[in-house]
């Protein structure tokens, strides 16, 4: 008489968030971002016990990455600190079109590459 037996391997996923701080909105982007479009780089990363820690250094690479690039925009494209009180609102616009001009190159760098 065959007799059928199911074998499940005893696969733990280590609890790798505590470890480190919050993700942020760039750290989040990128774990959505390999759930979504990238299911083998996910798993491959959650297995191994390193998608936060991927997740988080991608965070930081971001963060330091916008601050280098906002500094760089400004110096290519000046706007006078004197219309801060004189045209706010084109101020803001000015650096409002900066800020979304780097987000967008470090999503399409960082994040969903």
């Amino acid at each position: 008489m065959f007799r059928f037996t199911s074998i499940t391997p005893n696969i733990t996923i280590p609890n790798e968030e505590t470890k480190l701080p919050t993700l942020g909105i760039w750290g989040r982007m990128r774990l959505n971002y390999l759930k979504d479009h990238r299911p083998a780089l996910y798993a491959d990363l959650k297995l191994s016990g390193e998608l936060y820690a991927h997740c988080y250094e991608t965070e930081q690479c971001a963060n330091n990455r916008k601050e280098f690039m906002m500094k760089q925009a400004i110096a290519k494209n000046p706007i006078s600190e004197d219309l801060k009180n004189t045209d706010p609102l084109l101020w803001v616009g000015h650096m409002n079109a900066l800020k979304h001009s780097v987000e967008e190159i470090i999503r399409t760098e960082l994040i969903y590459e």
